[in-house]
Order: structure tokens, then C-alpha cells, then sequence
């Protein structure tokens, strides 16, 4: 019995040993990134009408009638189906402020409201802002570029950089006079960004005029950023 109970303890000490001198992994954090660009798909176009009068109720009637003539141009050009949907709509006082501290009171009230129109065809961008501001629209909030399938791009992105880190670890690892064993982890940092490009306001409204508003739409880009951890040991 006692030569039993020695030769467990003989045991437990083996194996607390053995944890003690357990050496932790040799390993290699590296990152990658890179960046995809492809030529835009589709334009986003958000056209409205601000609307001040000294009566809430005449600031929102008006600007419902000059909203409603913009639709039906958009619709004219477009056709029925066309993708347009109202994105923003606002009513707010317009508030006078008297000198010394005094009371402010309201003055007038402005109304704002716009809407997006989306088009596949960016030959009609220029076209598009032209017939709103034509049918009363006189705010131009933006323009925007960008693809049907954005995931496509995220992938691509996604997966060479990637092999980017995973190139930059084999280097890393040959230079050490190291092999790589096994990959431990794998993860992107960070969501990949998209860049649409954009035309911004001010460009839209100098360039309306007689002739078709110029737009250009530049490339749309994609980023991704991605960390590697390889276990590593000497050749």
C-alpha cells in the first residue's frame, strides 16, 4: 500500500513538473491590407426644396407643391418606376432674437425636404439634377457613386490582404531563421471601408445651367485590413 501511494505521488509530481516547464509558442503577428477599386455602377442623387414662410402651415404646402412638380418630372424622365424615395423631411421655427436678453420669438418657419433618386445609368446624373432644379428643387444635398454589389469588392479585399500577411510572415519567418508551423489566428481589423466618391454640393449647383450639369464620378475603393498569428519554430 505504501508503495502504491508513493508511486502516485511520484506521478503528481511528474505531471506538475511537466506543466511548470511547458514552454509557451514562438509566434509571429503580422498585418495586411489592401485596396480595390472598381468603376461605379450606380448614382445616388438627393435633390429638395427648403421652403421659409411666416406660417408653418403655408411653408409645408408650398413646399408640397414644388415637391410634387419635381416628382413628376423625375417620373417623366425616369419613367413610373423609377427608384425615388424621400430621405429627409423637416419643419422647424425660425426663431428672432432681441438684443439685451429679450424674449425670443418666431419669426418664419422652414421646411426641408428631399429625396433620392437612384439611377444605373450615371449617363443621366447630370440630366437628373438639372430637370429637379428646373421643377423647383433648390437645395442639391450630394451625389454619390457607388456599385450594385459592394460585397463583391469587401471579399476581393478582404482576401488579398490576406495573402499579404500571410507573405509578410514567410518573410518575416525566413529572415529569423524560423518556419512557420500552423496558423494560430486570423482576423480582419476593423470592417472593410468603402470610398464612394462624391460631388459635393457647391459643384452641382455652379455647374447647373443652360447646358447639362458635368459630373464626373471617379473610382469607387474599397480597403480591408487584415492580422495574421503564425506559430513559428527554428529549421
Amino acid at each position: 500500500m505504501k508503495i502504491f501511494l508513493a508511486a502516485l505521488l511520484a506521478c503528481a509530481v511528474s505531471q506538475v513538473n511537466g506543466q511548470q516547464i511547458t514552454s509557451p509558442l514562438s509566434s509571429i503577428r503580422v498585418t495586411g491590407d489592401a485596396t480595390v477599386s472598381a468603376k461605379p455602377e450606380r448614382a445616388q442623387i438627393d435633390v429638395g426644396v427648403l421652403t421659409q414662410e411666416k406660417q408653418s402651415q403655408n411653408a409645408a404646402t408650398q413646399n408640397a407643391k414644388q415637391i410634387e412638380s419635381i416628382l413628376a418630372a423625375l417620373h417623366k424622365l425616369l419613367g413610373p418606376d423609377a427608384d425615388i424615395k424621400t430621405i429627409n423631411y423637416t419643419l422647424s421655427p425660425d426663431y428672432q432674437y432681441r438684443p439685451m436678453g429679450g424674449k425670443a420669438s418666431v419669426s418664419s418657419y422652414t421646411v426641408m425636404n428631399v429625396v433620392r433618386v437612384t439611377v444605373d445609368n450615371l449617363e443621366q446624373v447630370g440630366t437628373v439634377i438639372d430637370t429637379a432644379t428646373q421643377a423647383g428643387a433648390n437645395h442639391v444635398e450630394s451625389v454619390r457613386f457607388t456599385v450594385r454589389d459592394p460585397q463583391v469588392l469587401h471579399s476581393q479585399a478582404t482576401r488579398e490582404a490576406a495573402l499579404k500577411a500571410r507573405a509578410s510572415a514567410e518573410a518575416l519567418a525566413s529572415a529569423l531563421n524560423l518556419k512557420i508551423i500552423r496558423t494560430l489566428t486570423v482576423e480582419e481589423t476593423g470592417e472593410p471601408s468603402a470610398t464612394p466618391p462624391d460631388v459635393s454640393v457647391m459643384d452641382a449647383r455652379e455647374a447647373s445651367g443652360p447646358a447639362p450639369t458635368p459630373i464626373q464620378s471617379g473610382s469607387f475603393v474599397v480597403t480591408a485590413n487584415v492580422a495574421l498569428t503564425v506559430e513559428v519554430a527554428s529549421r
